[in-house]
């Protein structure tokens, strides 16, 4: 092979290699999200569930030594996940009975006196 040739192997590989530590880190987060999972309902599990099958099954959009439509796939679910969280955690901080609060103005407010 010709030099130009190892050049594009090994930058391919580099590619490569960085493409799967990022989808194994994303899946790593995405586990560690699982203990959210009963709070979160159907939805949560069918996002949690579904990227990591994605992840893991072999047949993908692009082939599996390129890694970004994985990424892309639990990116996403974590992204999904976060905020269906934050929404379940605002949710359970509200007292039963009591109105959703209004949107905050950016001025804080002081108390009257």
């Amino acid at each position: 092979m010709s030099r130009e040739a190892w050049i594009v192997v090994v930058i391919a590989g580099i590619v490569a290699l960085a493409t799967l530590v990022g989808a194994v880190l994303l899946a790593v987060r995405i586990v560690r999200a699982r203990r959210m999972l009963g709070a979160l309902g159907a939805s949560g599990k069918v996002a949690f569930y579904g990227a990591l099958i994605y992840a893991i099954f072999p047949v993908d959009l692009l082939p599996d030594p390129i890694y970004l439509d994985d990424m892309g796939v639990l990116a996403g679910a974590l992204l999904y996940l976060t905020r269906l969280a934050h929404r379940h955690r605002t949710a359970a901080r509200r007292l039963p009975g009591q109105p959703d609060a209004p949107p905050e103005s950016g001025r804080a407010r002081r108390p009257v006196r």
